[in-house]
């Protein structure tokens, strides 16, 4: 399978750590990066990628936000947060967007590509660290902001 990822991180040095290695991974064979919410709306919308990679602080229009928007422009492609944000409230808001996992920055070495492959087989990923977090996410908290 030819995967597409778009990589959201306004942080350029840390994207290209992800994009290098999102590129070792022999499956995904288009990387697209942007630095900002409004920008990640607007590419997604053009491009469907299989998976989008998205940091929550962004410019111009924060993470939750933008996944919100690319649930609804862009509604096969699976969303994987990676953020250093590690509270309760969060972490649980960004997964009850419709977000298929959530990834630590700061454990992205060794949970990345787990987590990418995780979400491109279907299935959730949750980085250990916050993992308590995703146990509280139900449906019923999607409503509740």
């Amino acid at each position: 399978m030819n995967v597409s990822v778009l990589v959201v991180e306004d942080f350029k040095p840390f994207r290209q750590v992800i994009c290098k290695i999102l590129g070792s991974e022999p499956h995904i064979d288009r990387i697209f990066e942007v630095g900002d919410g409004i920008q990640a709306v607007k590419t997604a919308a053009e491009l469907q990628p299989h998976l989008i990679l998205l940091d929550i602080q962004l410019p111009l229009l924060d993470g939750i936000e933008a996944s919100r928007r690319i649930r609804d422009i862009s509604p096969g492609s699976k969303i994987l947060f990676l953020s250093q944000e590690q509270s309760t409230e969060v972490v649980s808001e960004a997964l009850s967007t419709g977000a298929c996992g959530y990834v630590v920055k700061a454990d992205a070495g060794a949970e990345l590509t787990v987590a990418v492959n995780a979400v491109l087989r279907g299935e959730k990923f949750v980085s250990e660290r916050v993992k308590n977090v995703s146990l509280l996410t139900t449906p019923q908290a999607e409503g509740a902001s």
